[in-house]
């Protein structure tokens, strides 16, 4: 099935140094850019991570450091990669826990700004969830009667999630054609950052989503105890989610 577009999309897909989303680093990146009138833009590009790739990278997505020496940082790319995502929204599979997180940090490690609070972001993993429980690799068989064989590639996942989620629409009367209601449906609860430390509660106030303070309200425990605000800033959370508790804190201190 088409997709119904308002906007372009961008369907990506990540190769990293692993999977802390706060520390690793991008060494191969693909996306399909999905314009309202069917046309496709394919990119994939390989990255110096200005890190060593270890070992378990490498045999997950069989990138190596001599791969990737020539080629450019993030840094070198951010400002091109920005244009081509800018008014887009965005798919893909596990993105909203993994890839759109590690994404931003690179982002602002190259102090490149990006505004995506207006963006929708379908996880056809979480769809996928939340219909078959099934992995990637199953649900390009199960949905698309296809074989992943190249799965771990960038290129090879980015284009099976973009596949996979035309069939889920086919397969679904349900699910509707509308990437807002894709998001929403695809999305596991609000968040105020894209790492899911900062959540929010019913009354859309943002709240920790993590440690002896969870479900606490992030500005009051701001105020009785401004260590804590301090703990955030010096330790390995995110830099986008550091980003947010400030922009809290901030705004805290101006309403009083």
């Amino acid at each position: 099935m088409k997709l119904n577009l308002k906007r372009p999309i961008v369907f990506f897909d990540l190769e990293t140094t692993g999977v802390d989303t706060a520390r690793d680093r991008i060494v191969e990146i693909s996306m399909i850019k999905v314009m309202p009138d069917g046309e496709e833009i394919t990119k994939t590009r390989r990255l110096n991570p200005g890190m060593p790739i270890p070992a378990e990278a490498t045999a997950v997505h069989g990138i190596t450091d001599d791969d990737v020496k020539d080629c450019p940082t993030f840094a070198q790319v951010a400002k091109s990669l920005e244009q081509f995502i800018r008014g887009c929204d965005f798919g893909g599979f596990n993105s909203n826990r993994f890839d759109l997180p590690v994404l931003v940090e690179e982002f602002l490690r190259a102090g490149v700004d990006v505004d995506l609070k207006r963006r929708k972001f379908v996880d056809v993993q979480n769809i996928f969830h939340k219909k078959e429980q099934r992995t990637l690799v199953a649900a390009y068989k199960f949905y698309c009667d296809k074989d992943l064989d190249d799965a771990h590639s960038a290129a090879a996942d980015t284009r099976a999630t973009y596949e996979v989620l035309q069939a889920q629409l086919d397969r679904y009367g349900d699910l509707e054609n509308d990437v807002d209601k894709l998001a929403e449906f695809s999305s596991r609860g609000e968040t105020a950052d894209y790492a899911g430390r900062i959540l929010y509660n019913e009354k859309g106030e943002e709240v920790f989503g993590f440690g002896k303070y969870k479900g606490r309200s992030v500005a009051e425990i701001f105020r009785i105890e401004p260590s804590y605000y301090a703990w955030m800033m010096n330790g390995d959370f995110p830099l986008y989610t550091k980003r947010v508790i400030t922009e809290i804190r901030m705004r805290d201190k101006m309403q009083k």
